[in-house]
C-alpha cells in the first residue's frame, strides 16, 4: 500500500463538491437520465434533457421559453458560485477565544459565501435553526459585492488584505445594479444556507420592505414555495418618526421557510399571566382553574338545536337565534353529569362549557405579529449593546442591532432547550444571536450550540481599543455577554465560550511552477506546506476538509518520540512530526494503530503525515503498509 498525497487539487483539499453530489443523487434516482461523455481525455456527466421532461412528465415542453421564475442578470453565475467549491481553509485563534478546550461554539471572521462551502462538509443536514440579518439593501449598508471572481481572492481584497485592495461600498441606485447585485449577493448563500439544514430545520430571514420582495421569490426557488410558513410582522419603534416623508416605518418583516414544512413544527410559547389570569375557580372544582366557553356556535350543526333546562327551572327552548348548540343532546347530559357545564352562581345562565386550564396546551400558539413589548425594539438594542461592550466612543456603535428578546423568541420557538439543537447566523453583525443563546441556554438550562460568521469590514475608530474590523466588535460582544452570564448566576451558565477561526487561503501549497526557473520552481515545492503556517492550522483543516466537527475532542499522545493527536476518538489520526525516519515507521504505525484500538473506534479512521517528514519512499510505504494490516486504510500524506 502506498501513501496517497493530498494535492491543493485534490477533493480532501476542497469543501464539498456539490455538483458532484448532485449527480450521485441523480444517477441514484434516474440512471437513465446521465450519460458520460469524453473530452480531452476528461470524463464529464451530460443531463439528458428530453428524457427529464419524459420523466416529469412535462407536456408543456412546447412552451418552454414562456416560464414563470425569477429571473435576472448574472443568476447563472450567482447559482454556479454556490456550486463552486472553496480551496481556503479555516485557521485557529484559541488567543482570541473563550474556552477553548471545552467550548462548543464557533465565532469565524470571513466571507460568508466562502465559509458556508467550508463548512459543508462537517455540519450538511445538522443545523437546525438558521437566522440572518442580511443587508437590507437602503444603499448604505451593502458590503458584500461579490464579482465572480475567484472567491478568495475577492474576499482578501474586500477586507483589504492585499495590496490596493477594494474598498467596501454601498449599493446605490445609481450603480444601475441595484437589486441585482443584491440578489447575486443573497442567492448562493441561500442555496448553500439550505444544505446545512436539517431536514426539520428552519430558517428566519430579517428584512424591510426595499427587497422583501426578492427575498420571498428567491427563497421560493430555493426551498420551495410549498415550505413557505409564514411572514412576521416585527414592530421594531415605540414611537412614530414624525420626520419621515410618508409613512413613519415602525415594523420589519422576518420570513420563514423549512427544509420541509412536513417535518417542522413550531414550539409551543409560555403562556402569559394576562392568560393564566383568565382562568379562575370560583366552585372549587376539583380539577383545578378554569374559564367559560360559548356553547352555541353558528355553524349549521344537524343534532345542535334542543331545549334545555337550567338548574332554577329556567327553560330555553334552544340556542341562541341564528346559532346552534356545539354538541349533541347526549354529549351535552355527559358533560353536565360530569360537571363541565357552568350554570352561574344561581343556576340560571345560559349554560358554558368549562375549559380547565390543566387540560389545555402547555403554551399558545407563536402568532405572527410580534410587539416591542413582548420582543424589545431598536433603542433596546442598541443600550444592551452598549452595556455589554465598552465602546472607545460613539462613532463605532453599531446602529441597527437586533435586540436579544427578538432573538429569544425565535430560538423558544424553532429550538427544544435539551436537544442540542446547533444555531447559524451568517450575518452575525455584533453577535446578538450567540448573546441570545447563552440567555436562553441560562434561562431554560438548554444546551444549544451556536455558529457565527461575521465579515471582518475594515472599521476605523476602534484603533485604541484594537479593533480593526466588524468582527472585532462581534468578538467583544462575546466576550462581554459571557461575563455577564457568569456574573449573574455561574452555575446555570453553562457554555458562554467560543472558539475563533479565520478564512485564509490553504495550508497545502498549490503548484505553481516558473516556466524560467523550473529547477528552482521544485525545489521550492519540497514542502508540500505554505510558509508560516502552524501544526495547528494543518490539523484543523484536515480535520474539515475530511467532515468533522470543528470543536470534535482532540487528545495528543507521544508515540514513538512523536506528536500524535486522535480526533474524534480516532476518526482521525495525524501526526505532524517533520522527521520520520524508517526506523521510526514500524514503533509509530503499531503504537498509532494500538492507540486506535484502545479508544475503540467504530468508523473507518484516516491518517495524516507530512509527505517532506519521510526520510524516502521506504519509510513512507513501510508505515502505510503496517497501518493497513491494523484496519487503518486511509493514509494521507500533505
Amino acid at each position: 500500500m502506498s501513501i496517497q498525497k493530498i494535492e491543493a487539487h485534490s477533493p480532501e483539499a476542497q469543501s464539498a463538491d456539490i455538483i458532484a453530489d448532485n449527480i450521485a443523487k441523480l444517477k441514484a434516482m434516474f440512471p437513465e437520465l446521465l450519460t458520460e461523455t469524453t473530452q480531452g481525455g476528461k470524463t464529464s456527466a451530460t443531463l439528458n434533457v428530453e428524457v427529464l421532461k419524459n420523466l416529469i412528465g412535462d407536456a408543456t415542453a412546447a412552451d418552454s421559453e414562456e416560464k414563470y421564475g425569477l429571473n435576472w442578470h448574472g443568476k447563472r453565475k450567482a447559482r454556479q458560485m454556490a456550486l463552486t467549491p472553496s480551496t481556503g481553509t479555516l485557521r485557529p485563534s484559541p488567543a482570541e477565544s473563550v474556552d477553548w478546550d471545552t467550548t462548543q461554539n464557533l465565532m469565524i471572521e470571513g466571507d460568508n459565501l466562502e465559509v458556508l462551502k467550508l463548512l459543508q462538509k462537517s455540519y450538511a443536514g445538522k443545523v437546525k435553526l438558521i437566522y440572518i440579518d442580511p443587508p437590507y439593501n437602503t444603499g448604505k449598508d451593502f458590503v458584500y459585492p461579490d464579482n465572480f471572481q475567484d472567491s478568495i481572492k475577492n474576499y482578501l481584497e474586500l477586507t483589504g488584505q492585499t495590496e490596493g485592495g477594494a474598498k467596501i461600498s454601498s449599493n446605490t441606485d445609481a450603480s444601475g445594479r441595484f437589486h441585482t447585485d443584491w440578489l447575486n449577493m443573497i442567492y448562493p448563500r441561500l442555496k448553500l444556507a439550505r444544505n446545512l439544514l436539517k431536514e426539520d430545520g428552519v430558517v428566519f430571514v430579517s428584512i424591510a420592505d426595499h427587497e422583501i420582495h426578492n427575498l420571498r421569490a428567491a427563497m421560493n426557488e430555493v426551498f420551495g414555495e410549498e415550505n413557505f410558513i409564514a411572514t412576521i410582522i416585527w414592530q421594531k419603534v415605540y414611537s412614530p418618526k414624525n420626520s419621515a416623508r410618508h409613512f413613519s416605518e415602525d415594523h420589519d418583516y422576518i420570513v420563514v421557510y423549512a427544509k420541509n414544512a412536513e417535518l417542522w413544527t413550531p414550539r409551543l410559547l409560555p403562556r402569559t399571566e394576562e392568560m393564566e389570569a383568565r382562568y379562575s375557580n370560583t366552585d372549587n372544582d376539583s380539577r383545578g382553574p378554569w374559564k367559560a366557553g360559548d356553547l352555541s356556535a353558528r355553524n349549521y350543526y344537524g343534532e345542535g338545536t334542543y331545549p334545555i333546562t337550567c338548574p332554577s327551572g329556567r327553560e330555553l327552548p334552544g340556542p341562541p337565534p341564528g346559532t346552534y348548540w356545539r354538541v349533541s343532546k347526549a354529549k351535552f347530559d355527559e358533560l353536565n353529569a360530569d360537571g363541565r357545564i357552568w350554570w352561574g352562581q344561581d343556576g340560571n345562565n345560559v349554560p358554558a362549557i368549562k375549559r380547565f386550564l390543566s387540560e389545555v396546551k402547555d403554551g399558545r400558539v407563536p402568532q405572527t405579529l410580534w410587539t416591542y413589548e413582548e420582543v424589545g425594539h431598536t433603542q433596546e438594542a442598541k443600550k444592551e449593546l452598549i452595556a455589554t461592550v465598552e465602546f472607545p466612543n460613539s462613532d463605532v456603535v453599531f446602529d441597527t442591532p437586533k435586540p436579544t428578546r427578538l432573538l429569544r423568541r425565535i430560538l423558544q420557538v424553532a429550538t427544544a432547550p435539551e436537544s442540542r439543537d446547533l444555531v447559524i447566523d451568517f450575518f452575525a453583525g455584533t453577535g446578538s444571536t450567540m448573546d441570545a443563546v447563552f440567555q436562553q441556554n441560562a434561562d431554560d438550562g438548554g444546551n444549544r450550540r451556536c455558529i457565527l460568521v461575521q465579515l471582518p469590514e475594515p472599521l476605523t475608530g476602534g484603533e485604541s481599543v484594537g479593533w480593526t474590523s466588524i468582527a472585532d466588535i462581534t468578538k467583544a460582544r462575546l466576550v462581554g455577554a459571557g461575563k455577564r452570564q457568569r456574573a449573574a448566576d455561574a452555575s446555570r451558565a453553562g457554555d458562554v465560550g467560543f472558539r475563533v477561526f479565520k478564512l485564509d487561503t490553504s495550508n497545502i501549497r498549490a503548484w505553481n511552477p516558473n516556466p524560467t526557473d523550473l529547477k528552482g520552481s521544485l525545489f521550492a515545492n519540497l514542502e508540500h506546506i505554505e510558509p508560516g503556517r502552524s501544526n495547528d492550522d494543518v490539523l484543523y483543516e484536515v480535520l474539515l476538509k475530511l467532515g468533522l466537527d470543528l470543536c470534535v475532542p482532540i487528545e495528543q499522545q507521544q508515540i514513538a518520540g512523536k506528536s500524535v493527536h486522535s480526533i474524534g476518538e480516532g476518526a482521525l489520526l495525524a501526526c505532524l512530526d517533520e522527521h520520520i525516519r524508517v526506523a521510526d515507521a514500524e514503533p509509530l504505525a503499531l503504537g498509532m494503530a494500538q492507540w486506535r484500538e484502545q479508544q475503540g473506534t467504530a468508523t473507518e479512521t484516516t491518517a495524516v503525515f507530512r509527505d517532506s517528514a519521510f526520510e524516502n519512499d521506504v519509510a513512507k510505504s513501510n508505515l502505510a503498509a503496517i497501518l493497513e494490516q491494523h484496519g487503518v486504510k486511509h493514509v494521507r500524506s500533505l
